[in-house]
């Protein structure tokens, strides 16, 4: 790693080299949530988080740069699941810059996941390596956090996707119902509904990319949606999210399932279990850590070749949020001119800092 790399550039080097790398990534990671919490639950907390990273108030500047799902997108570049499982701190992450924040993965049950350590960095990569396992306190919990979100005006107009999956005890052949629990719940908080079948690190999920398993799950998912909205009056798109290591022509599969069941487009891509020779890191360290689903850098070449398969595949009002190897403005600008609506991002912000997001946004903005 030469010296620049954002890891050793500005205030935030100094915290990632001599705090945040002594410690194991998920403690890191619990400490930054614990921090944005408290700090956006003091009073005019919100304020001095967007003050400190240059980000306007949405209450008073509300232009939007794009509007998609039903929703007006502060910027394009949104953060995805993984980082506020349960919904602790999406209106914290919002203030940091993030056009939207995706919740998630939630589960109808509450789960540990699995065992620690399950989280690695690979920081010469600039990547990360992990295997949670859908650890999330349920989506009784989460329901019960962003109902209590939603309730300020500020709240209301959040976006705020919810990722969903199934749950580890759950056997396969009754995942669709297991999805349908969650959707029921979580739907009518949620600006739109990601369904997550391509997660590398719960048996058997991602064998429900298969278009025959997997077309029961998104009819129920659509289903409670569609619930919602007959009785809030309020649409809540539907979305799945598909791995990076699906071949070509299932990844086609998918995108003509998609638009059969209503959903309203495709998430690309989830992280990989690949490993590829581009990574820098020493193959011992790489075998040592283990199992689990690769993000960063290394996954953009094949998110990009996705998200044109996507392109040419679905219809022309099909949403595509395009994720995996996202780093800066000009990354986000190519996938949009690609044919993305949206885009999201995290891994990056683990090597960049919490301004990153604000950061990529003033710079979309010219």
């Amino acid at each position: 790693m030469t010296s620049d790399d954002p890891v050793h550039r500005g205030p935030y080097s100094l915290l990632f080299r001599h705090v945040l790398s002594r410690f194991d990534p998920e403690q890191a990671h619990r400490l930054t949530v614990r921090a944005l919490a408290a700090a956006h639950a003091m009073p005019g907390g919100p304020a001095l988080l967007r003050a400190a990273f240059s980000v306007p108030d949405p209450m008073h500047d509300a232009r939007a740069t794009r509007r998609v799902l039903g929703a007006e997108h502060r910027s394009p570049l949104g953060l995805a699941a993984g980082f506020d499982k349960d919904g602790e701190v999406p209106l914290a992450l919002l203030d940091l810059g993030f056009g939207h924040v995706e919740v998630g993965t939630v589960t109808a049950k509450a789960q540990p996941g699995n065992p620690r350590p399950r989280s690695f960095r690979l920081v010469g990569d600039r990547a990360l390596i992990n295997r949670m396992g859908f650890n999330n306190d349920g989506a009784r919990a989460l329901a019960k956090r962003l109902a209590r979100a939603r309730r300020s005006e500020r709240g209301q107009r959040a976006v705020i996707g919810v990722n969903i999956g199934k749950s580890k005890v759950t056997a396969l052949e009754d995942a669709a119902e297991d999805y349908r629990f969650s959707a029921r719940l979580l739907s009518p908080y949620a600006d739109y509904l990601a369904v997550n079948v391509s997660s590398p690190n719960t048996p058997g999920l991602r064998d429900l990319q298969g278009v025959e398993m997997l077309r029961p799950i998104l009819e129920a998912v659509v289903q409670e949606a569609e619930r919602t909205r007959t009785r809030l009056r309020r649409e809540v798109p539907v979305l799945v999210k598909i791995a990076p290591d699906l071949h070509d022509e299932d990844v086609e599969a998918v995108a003509r399932l998609s638009t059969e069941t209503g959903l309203a487009g495709v998430i690309a891509t989830n992280t990989t279990i690949a490993r590829p020779e581009s990574l820098g890191t020493d193959r011992a360290r790489i075998g040592q850590i283990g199992a689990g689903g690769l993000s960063g850098p290394v996954l953009a070449a094949r998110s990009q070749e996705v998200l044109a398969l996507l392109r040419a595949t679905l219809p022309s009002n099909a949403v595509i949020i395009s994720c995996g190897g996202v780093s800066t403005a000009q990354d986000v600008q190519e996938r949009l001119d690609a044919g993305a609506d949206l885009v999201q991002g995290y891994t990056a912000m683990i090597y960049e800092g919490p301004a990153w997001p604000g950061r990529i946004a003033r710079e979309l903005a010219g």
